[in-house]
């Protein structure tokens, strides 16, 4: 796995179909974690934590366990509720035990005709944890990407990793498994071309750790401060955008975003969004499709 380094200062100008301005991607992360690991050591639970300390993998944290699991029995709903009522699409990523443990969440998604991205087998495994073997990291993505194509009917296109935590073989594996898109890269504010060990294409759709409702969390932000961390985003994007395509996303996870006093944020911001007609509400395979047709010369070759 390869990208040049090309500033956005020396690329030319991305134009978006239809005469849209700003890409707006709004990722709601449906995520499972299992009560317990099997190892007796502290261990990293893909996300942060509610309530403070680190019990070992075996020893079932209570606290934190169901408070995640809020997300999926009450959050996740207020979201539907809330995209339903305002029209617009999400970009779901999915965890493949998501779809064995919790699958009334992933069939709502399926039934609104949502797009849904491969995020590992479970949450509290991350690629990392096989980053010297790669046999078994591509046994992980090749398990992940089964339970996807029974559930979804489809084959992947994308991939998003747990935590964000590829390897440096993550991406080769992809390509050879002829997935095109990948969202773990957190550099660019645009698509972008990443060369592949097998010569396969694949698009780099920036995901974000910024602005994201975990920044709720590690700041402490309400529902008015988390709202002005979106549209501020929004606004300095959206002026950028008028020589250039950029696109936005916004990390949304059930258990924190879909908390009663929190989740006006996002539904405001949609509605501040939907008063631009120039902005597009896009999943990443739509970008990641329309960039490899229509890239030409955006970013030149590095020197």
């Amino acid at each position: 796995m390869h990208y040049d380094f090309v500033p956005i200062a020396h690329r030319n100008p991305l134009k978006w179909p239809n005469g849209k301005r700003l890409a707006v991607i709004l990722t709601i992360n449906m995520e499972y974690w299992d009560p317990v690991r099997d190892t007796t050591e502290p261990y990293y639970p893909g996300g942060p934590s509610i309530v403070g300390g680190n019990l070992a993998g075996n020893v079932y944290d209570n606290a934190n366990y169901t408070w995640r699991e809020y997300g999926q029995r009450v959050g996740v709903w207020r979201l539907f509720d809330i995209f339903d009522a305002e029209g617009v699409p999400a970009s779901c990523t999915m965890n493949g035990k998501m779809a064995l443990e919790r699958r009334p969440v992933v069939d709502a998604a399926l039934e609104r005709g949502w797009e849904i991205v491969p995020h590992n087998f479970v949450q509290t495994e991350l690629l990392t944890d096989h980053m010297f073997d790669e046999d078994t990291e591509r046994e992980v993505i090749r398990t992940t990407l089964d339970i996807y194509e029974q559930v979804c009917g489809k084959k992947a296109k994308g991939w998003l990793s747990s935590s964000l935590r590829s390897t440096l073989n993550t991406i080769d594996i992809l390509a050879e498994e002829d997935l095109f898109f990948i969202t773990d890269l957190l550099n660019d504010d645009q698509p972008y071309m990443v060369q592949t060990r097998s010569g396969k294409p694949m698009v780099s759709v920036s995901y974000t750790s910024e602005v994201n409702d975990f920044s709720f969390l590690r700041q402490g932000l309400g529902a008015e401060s988390g709202l002005e961390m979106f549209k501020e985003q929004f606004d300095w994007l959206y002026e950028e955008s008028a020589t250039t395509g950029r696109f936005m996303n916004i990390g949304l996870h059930p258990h924190v975003i879909g908390q009663p006093y929190r989740v006006r944020a996002i539904r405001d911001f949609i509605r501040y969004a939907k008063t631009f007609d120039d902005v597009w509400f896009a999943t990443r395979e739509e970008i990641a499709e329309w960039y490899l047709e229509n890239q030409g010369d955006h970013i030149p070759a590095s020197s």
